[in-house]
């Protein structure tokens, strides 16, 4: 069984990490990785993307395809070279720092790690096998932390990741759903948002009784949301309906006659637009209110990204099942399984593509706050699972 190295390991993430890449500013580490991979000859070219309808964003992917010899599966490796905005509280280097078997900085964790196993694993591939059946798909992508998952989203819509039978996400499964290394995860939530306005009547203050106030109809709604009859699913849970902001203002001294309530609202499994309308219009109801509304979700860039639809497999669907077969061959254990409660790329490719998605990565903490680290060695592990599932299923 091949091992990877941790001093590449520790080597290509650092340089990864010292690389600042928020989403909307991925330039410099998509030619990072462009780069990296034509140094170790490896074919890669830059899918360029222009979203023109709602976000204006121009950006890029890197695309690696390993085209085999003779027929055989697509198997879809899927990763994002973006990171959330920098935050306060950091007391380790948030451009890389190693500190024991820890790697701290910003996409330490999420997901730069993932990215390295899968650049890794597919150099060694790349190396050892010329010819094989089938087709390896590696993508590195833009803004998947930002709105709308753009970067996945123009690869499954312009076709290039089509006839997928397989996606692997290295997202850190271990570290979002904090179980101990390996953890699999077979399934996420889904997710939409949207907003709900109120329009009320305007006047004095002093005279509130002449009016109708869009902040308190909101908030009596509001308050209703806690009561939404959500459905159980047996792997992904419940929903939650969250209110992310509120906007209302009645200037210096006047009833407010008009209130927006923006909410994002995680579904699972037979839950969609549909259901989220009605549970709204039910709160509404029973909250009474006086003012009109409307409810709106949010402009998309395309009918495929409205929404981060839920899904989940089995884990007994045959490539899937191989996959957790060879997790537990590599790391000498049998995995714990879970089910992501939030969204992300993975939605988009476990509901858009017809082929299972699996969720498979790194240990660690602090995703999305201050101090983020990574445990290398998980890494290294990712990587070798990757390694080996490739192995397996396109050398044997």
């Amino acid at each position: 069984m091949y091992k990877i190295k941790k001093e590449h390991v520790t080597d290509l993430l650092m340089d990864l990490v010292s690389i600042e890449s928020p989403y909307f500013k991925e330039d410099k580490i998509m030619d990072y990785v462009y780069n990296w991979f034509h140094e170790n000859n490896i074919e890669a070219y830059i899918h360029e993307y222009h979203e023109a309808k709602v976000t204006g964003f121009k950006g890029k992917n890197i695309v690696v395809n390993l085209q085999g010899d003779k027929l055989g599966p697509v198997i879809c490796l899927n990763g994002h070279l973006d990171t959330v905005k920098l935050c306060n509280g950091w007391t380790a280097n948030y451009r890389g720092e190693i500190i024991g078997d820890k790697l701290y900085g910003v996409g330490a964790l999420d997901m730069k790690s993932g990215c390295v196993a899968t650049m890794l694993a597919l150099k060694k591939f790349a190396d050892n096998y010329k010819s094989f059946k089938g087709k390896i798909i590696s993508t590195y992508v833009s803004v998947e932390e930002g709105p709308y998952g753009i970067g996945t989203n123009s690869l499954i819509e312009e076709g290039i990741i089509s006839d997928v039978d397989i996606s692997i996400i290295t997202e850190p499964s271990a570290g979002f759903t904090g179980n101990k290394f390996p953890n699999v995860c077979l399934g996420a939530r889904g997710g939409y948002g949207l907003e709900i306005e109120f329009f009320g009547k305007s006047s004095h203050a002093a005279t509130p009784e002449y009016g109708i106030s869009a902040a308190e109809d909101a908030a009596r709604v509001i308050f209703e949301l806690k009561d939404i009859d959500y459905i159980d699913d047996p792997h992904l849970g419940r929903g939650s309906a969250c209110v992310v902001a509120v906007e209302c203002d009645g200037g210096a001294c006047s009833v407010p006659d008009y209130a927006k309530v923006r909410l994002f609202w995680h579904i699972v499994v037979g839950e969609n637009e549909t259901t989220i309308t009605k549970e709204i219009e039910k709160a509404i109801k029973r909250a009474e209110i006086k003012c009109d509304y409307k409810i709106n979700f949010r402009e998309a860039p395309s009918e495929g990204s409205k929404g981060f639809l839920p899904y989940s497999i089995t884990g007994e669907e045959p490539l899937a099942k191989e996959f957790i077969d060879t997790v537990k061959e590599v790391c000498n254990t049998t995995p714990s399984f879970s089910y992501f409660q939030s969204i992300g790329d993975f939605n988009y490719l476990g509901s858009r593509l017809g082929a299972p998605a699996i969720i498979f990565g790194a240990a660690g903490g602090n995703f999305h706050g201050s101090d983020e680290y990574v445990e290398i060695e998980s890494i290294v592990k990712t990587a070798e699972v990757i390694y080996a599932f490739l192995e397996k299923i396109l050398c044997n």
